[in-house]
């Protein structure tokens, strides 16, 4: 089944209420809002516009998630007590299961990629799956024009990257 593509703006978008656990609340009254804007087929993924008032509050990460800060400030402390300042334009990774603390001075507005954490054997034998499809392809389906050895190792990034062309696939 195809999908569409989704496009959203994320600063005009509506939210809706996304309480944070009033136990995960250090000072303030954060109040902070939500969309889910899509999801992947497989539904391990999907992409979340989110924001909050002035406050701070500890958050725990269940998910893989990348945060792209699209308006307003937030500094987030993470576990080793270092302190971050996330601005527009800022982008960060927190894995499933860390921990930080953030304080929104003003409000706070982000477009956030989740991601279910998958057990490091499925994550292998996936990434085996890709290989071995990747071979089979090369095999049973070579692109015209060429006579390469499918399992011959891949060029290195540094030859791909040879003469100032990048392979961006």
């Amino acid at each position: 089944m195809l999908q569409s593509v989704v496009i959203a703006s994320v600063i005009e978008v509506e939210l809706a209420p996304a309480p944070i656990p009033p136990d995960w609340i250090l000072s303030g009254t954060p109040q902070a809002h939500s969309r889910q804007l899509a999801r992947s087929h497989d539904r391990a993924s999907s992409v979340i516009a989110w924001s909050c008032t002035a406050g701070r509050f500890k958050w725990h990460y269940t998910v893989d998630e990348t945060a792209h800060i699209v308006a307003g400030e937030v500094f987030v402390t993470d576990e080793n007590g270092g302190e971050h300042r996330l601005g527009p334009g800022d982008t960060a990774f927190f894995p499933a299961g860390s921990r930080s603390t953030w304080h929104v001075p003003a409000a706070v507005r982000k477009v956030a990629v989740c991601r279910q954490a998958m057990p490091r054997p499925f994550a292998f034998a996936l990434r085996a799956w890709n290989r071995l499809a990747h071979i089979m392809v090369a095999v049973f389906w070579p692109p015209e024009g060429t006579a390469s050895d499918p399992l011959a190792p891949r060029a290195s990034a540094d030859a791909r990257n040879a003469g100032g062309v990048r392979n961006e696939a």
